[in-house]
């Protein structure tokens, strides 16, 4: 039986990796800080599922997290963890933003750097960070946010190409799906103009490209018709028209 280690896994993409790998046969570790939600979660799986509740926006929650699983072999880890914010770079609380970059980035970091080299040793696995079509965007009024997910996207591709590179089996995948209803818009603080996809939905590809083995998965069109116009407009363009999205978010 396989074994997913999935962060954020008390609600939306997360709670919804858990089921539908879990109906796929896989063993889950549920991560987050609320102990209630995992273990509800838990019952409803049909497969074999633990809970460890853990803070990890923290270098010591991250390896509190690796300690406890050490003497397990983990082939897919999912690092879903993270949170946005709204508003203006010059008027957004810089302890807010600086969390986030810490579980944003650092958190995801260190997990990788932490999991990767045991995943290495066997030759098999999969890390899926959860990026977003952000990643490919200037994203004023959320700009700390945008910025930690192209750190996301450019450390994914960067540590899949080594590892492609050295012959190694092991895959680090960027999931990057566009607006969603989950509890990101409500603690973001922001309301999506665009209908997203459904977290299932998000779920199921990002399965499926796991499945193949993708290096990248940009689920919807959405997202992909956003990476293409990043490519071939103009950055003034782009940033003018990702400034009018952005402003339209903002809950009344």
């Amino acid at each position: 039986m396989k074994t997913a280690l999935i962060t954020g896994a008390s609600a939306g993409l997360g709670a919804e990796l858990a089921k539908q790998l879990s109906e796929k046969g896989w063993r889950t570790i549920l991560v987050a800080r609320r102990a209630d939600r995992l273990k509800e979660l838990a019952k409803t799986l049909p497969a074999e599922s633990r809970v460890v509740p853990t803070d990890l926006s923290t270098f010591a929650g991250c390896k509190a997290l690796f300690d406890a699983v050490t003497d397990e072999d983990i082939d897919l880890l999912v690092n879903n963890a993270g949170f946005g914010l709204f508003g203006e770079f010059s008027e957004t609380d810089l302890e807010r933003e600086l969390a986030m970059i810490d579980l944003n980035c650092k958190t995801l970091h260190t997990l990788m750097k932490l999991f990767l080299p045991k995943m290495k040793a066997r030759n098999s696995g999969t890390i899926l960070n959860v990026a977003s079509c952000a990643a490919f965007l200037i994203g004023p009024l959320m700009a700390t946010y945008y910025a930690t997910k192209a750190y996301a996207l450019k450390l994914s591709e960067s540590v899949d190409t080594e590892l492609r590179k050295s012959g190694c089996k092991v895959r680090v995948i960027a999931l990057c799906p566009g607006p969603f209803d989950t509890d990101f818009n409500t603690i973001a603080g922001v309301a999506f103009g665009i209908k997203g996809k459904s977290a299932k939905s998000i779920a199921r590809s990002a399965i499926k490209g796991i499945e193949r083995g993708k290096s990248l998965i940009n689920p919807g069109f959405f997202v992909k018709a956003s990476r293409f116009g990043a490519r071939i407009a103009p950055e003034r363009l782009i940033a003018h028209a990702c400034y009018n999205a952005q402003k339209g978010k903002a809950k009344k």
